[in-house]
């Protein structure tokens, strides 16, 4: 199933000079990007982006830490997309992230944990929403996607 999901390279990826490398690996994987921009995320939406985590005791962290230096935000699309992501991006902690994922290979600890992804089609719809509006997601073919 073709579906959509957003990708944060996080303020670490960004200050790493990793935005290259993270990329890389998803469009090898065979996924395409459909909307990009490098933005700096403010308070209010960084609030809206966590606000599933509101009342924990890292969401002050999060918030502080997405809103800390500029962010890489991507829609990434191709079957099952949200899966292959979450698979390549690693387990939360980098300490804990197999080799070969980016938090495997690139992170140290969490956060920063290099990488945010959606975790489900539902968050997915909602956490693009709040960085894209549906005319900015291009729809176009690329010329190996019969292969994928």
């Amino acid at each position: 199933m073709v579906e959509r999901t957003l990708l944060i390279i996080k303020p670490d990826g960004v200050h790493r000079r990793l935005v290259g490398e993270i990329i890389a690996r998803f469009e090898k994987k065979g996924l395409k990007i459909t909307a990009a921009r490098l933005i700096r995320i403010t308070l209010p939406l960084a609030k809206k982006l966590y606000a599933v985590h509101k009342g924990k005791d890292f969401y002050a962290k999060l918030v502080k830490y997405i809103t800390s230096g500029p962010v890489l935000v991507m829609v990434l699309q191709g079957q099952k997309s949200i899966q292959i992501v979450r698979k390549l991006m690693g387990a939360t902690l980098g300490s804990d992230a197999l080799p070969g994922t980016i938090r495997g290979d690139f992170g140290i600890s969490q956060p920063p944990n290099l990488v945010h992804g959606s975790d489900s089609a539902k968050s997915a719809q909602r956490e693009i929403s709040l960085f894209f509006k549906p005319n900015e997601i291009l729809n176009y073919k690329m010329t190996d996607e019969d292969w994928f």
